[in-house]
């Protein structure tokens, strides 16, 4: 598994399954990095600082999931052998030939063997993991209660064998478990089905495993940190253990802004990295904070560090490095409680982004050149950045299950281990990608202008309409959908699956990170595709090529043109008018013109109308690039 993988999509919580065919759950960050000599042991080499995402998340540092080395690979014997602890879920298994149900415990490593009698000779069959779980809104996860299903009871006192057979059908109405103490038999129709009434959710499994009077409400469970039992009052449902509603990770991600541009080199950021110097650094800074001065940190280090190391280090470089690990500027202390219980809006969060990769920043980190416009484009782009280097960290900071709904900064970092940290030693799971990219902004004049026809606004409220009657049957969160986002959503779908051809890049290794906002002081409709793959496809050139005037202007005619007749048409945008794809969030737009891998999206493929952007075969012109040649 790459490491990166140990983020999303399996990070802490979520179920995978190894090589020899065993499920398991990746365990909680109470046991990441464990060692039987801590002496063995060297964090340095997995920690990572992005100011704004520390802040942002009250954490005083990330660290990469660790990484298996043998003696000989790691530095001087150490970090050899770190492993990410997983827990064997869910614990029933069943037998293949005589369907008996038999429940193990979470750290049992070897294959769990059929006991029944009825298997005669030395042969006993391998049992299987059942495909079954159950699930909550606040995060939970537990065992399926078969036990408390078949027998219709919170507390069943028959202690008999249970037996999971299938009796046909291609639906869980053919499951069936089966007690051969008492002889009763329950099929598991419905157990995944769930409904709102008044606004409060209901589920089959906790409304019919006893009755409607007395539900079977969440035990609280949470196996991944080795938890049986909780404190917790939602309703219980059913899903399968590979179902897309059992884990929705929530990642947040920071493109590096340096604090001044320039100001600490890459080398200078590489010895931050000595464990002396870290050491060090955090001293003076819970001591001293930002008071400190140059020459009272130089003599601190100079302590335990080499001289030759800081001596060709300037004053001012010294002290950029320290306030730039901290994210803290002279004189100000940051903020680590604004945040405390729901993190600020994706609009405010990304305006700095927005402000700095607009210009031209020049940095080990973060840099950007004009390489101008092309005069066929200048109508419709206002500014074109060839961003050839970023720096993007991506921390996992929870996880909700059932629905993909806000979550609060507290809960979810509750989920990722049993004992909260306190901020200073806090630290989440991270990884850092070296990319390059190509930003550009829509023209505000012609944008304002095209928002303000009658026959746009109707077509995107047709997407926020669509979307309004997920939110009231799920329960989700409301949100604008305007006319600038759909557009600009699918136009960098559109470009990703043009850019794909034109640079030899696969479709996952792009992705796209969206500046959209309608308000009048955080303005913002730009766009930036960049390299997501850590390897070596994240540095080599092709994307900032392609920013070059002559180059974009091919990448935007191709991208344009084929939009103009998708594969599937007339279906994909006669259909799209009743709404299609994921959620029937979707208008004009299927596999087939302008849905991308799902890591390459920031939406799930959602919110994404070719209608906008080239116009509908009724009205051509209501596109925002109809008119483009």
């Amino acid at each position: 598994m790459r490491r990166a993988q140990l983020v999303s999509p399996f990070g802490v919580g979520a179920m995978s399954v190894l090589v020899n065919g065993t499920s398991v759950i990746t365990a909680g960050l109470d046991h990441w990095y464990e060692t039987g000599d801590t002496s063995e042991l060297a964090l340095e080499q997995y920690q990572e600082h992005d100011w704004r995402l520390e802040a942002r998340l009250q954490v005083s540092e990330f660290r990469l999931p660790p990484d298996y080395r043998t003696p000989g690979q790691g530095s001087n014997n150490r970090n050899v052998k770190l492993t990410v602890p997983v827990l064997r879920f869910p614990r029933w298994n069943f037998c293949m030939y005589c369907k008996r149900l038999e429940l193990s415990n979470l750290t049992m490593q070897q294959p769990v063997i059929c006991k029944d009698p009825k298997h005669t000779g030395k042969y006993k069959p391998r049992m299987s993991q059942v495909p079954f779980v159950s699930i909550c809104s606040s995060g939970h996860l537990d065992d399926f209660p078969f036990r408390e299903w078949v027998h219709g009871s919170h507390d069943p006192s028959c202690v008999g064998t249970l037996r999971l057979k299938s009796r046909g059908g291609g639906g869980l109405e053919g499951q069936r478990v089966s007690c051969d103490g008492c002889k009763r038999e329950r099929t598991l129709r419905g157990i995944t089905q769930a409904r709102y009434i008044d606004g409060e959710e209901h589920t089959n499994l906790s409304d019919q495993l006893s009755s409607s009077q007395d539900p079977y409400l969440c035990t609280g469970a949470r196996p991944w940190l080795g938890e049986s039992s909780g404190v917790c009052s939602e309703p219980m449902r059913g899903a399968l253990r590979s179902a897309g509603n059992v884990y929705f990770p929530k990642v947040e991600s920071s493109i590096y802004l340096p604090r001044k541009e320039g100001a600490v080199s890459a080398e200078m950021r590489e010895l931050m990295k000595h464990p002396a110097v870290t050491t060090t650094m955090k001293t003076m800074y819970s001591f001293i904070g930002t008071e400190i001065t140059a020459n009272v940190l130089r003599e601190q280090l100079l302590k335990n560090v080499p001289p030759e190391l800081f001596t060709p280090v300037s004053d001012d470089e010294l002290m950029a490095s320290y306030y730039d690990f901290f994210g803290a500027e002279e004189q100000t202390e940051p903020d680590r409680d604004s945040n405390a219980e729901q993190l600020s809006s994706d609009d405010e969060w990304r305006y700095p982004e927005f402000q700095q990769i607009r210009e031209t920043p020049v940095d080990d980190y973060l840099t950007a050149t004009n390489p101008g416009v092309h005069s066929d484009l200048g109508v419709y782009l206002d500014r074109v950045r060839s961003v050839d280097v970023l720096r993007e960290t991506r921390a996992l900071r929870g996880f909700t299950r059932v629905r993909d709904d806000a979550l609060k900064l507290t809960e979810g970092k509750a989920l990722l281990r049993r004992k909260p940290l306190p901020p200073v030693q806090d630290w989440l799971p991270a990884y850092v990608v070296m990319g390059e990219g190509i930003y550009f902004e829509l023209d505000p004049e012609r944008l304002a202008s095209w928002e303000a026809r009658p026959n746009v606004k109707a077509r995107a409220q047709k997407i926020s309409d669509y979307y309004g009657q997920v939110v009231s049957q799920r329960g989700l969160q409301d949100r604008a959908l305007t006319p600038r986002l759909v557009l600009l959503h699918t136009l960098a779908h559109l470009l990703i699956n043009e850019l794909v051809f034109a640079c030899g890049y696969s479709s996952a290794s792009l992705r796209e990170r969206l500046y959209v906002s309608s308000t009048e002081e955080r303005g913002m409709a730009g766009l930036l595709i960049y390299t997501a793959a850590g390897d070596s496809e994240g540095t080599m050139g092709g994307l900032v090529r392609m920013a070059r005037p002559d180059n974009l202007r091919s990448v935007f005619a191709s991208a344009i043109s084929g939009a103009r007749w998708c594969s599937t048409d007339p279906v994909c945008m006669d259909a799209g008018e009743k709404g299609q794809g994921p959620d029937s969030c979707n208008l004009a737009a299927c596999h087939g013109c302008a849905l991308l891998p799902e890591t390459s999206c920031e939406e799930f493929n959602r919110f994404l109308d070719r209608g906008l952007v080239i116009g509908t075969f009724a009205d051509s012109d209501m596109g925002y690039f109809s008119d483009f040649v």
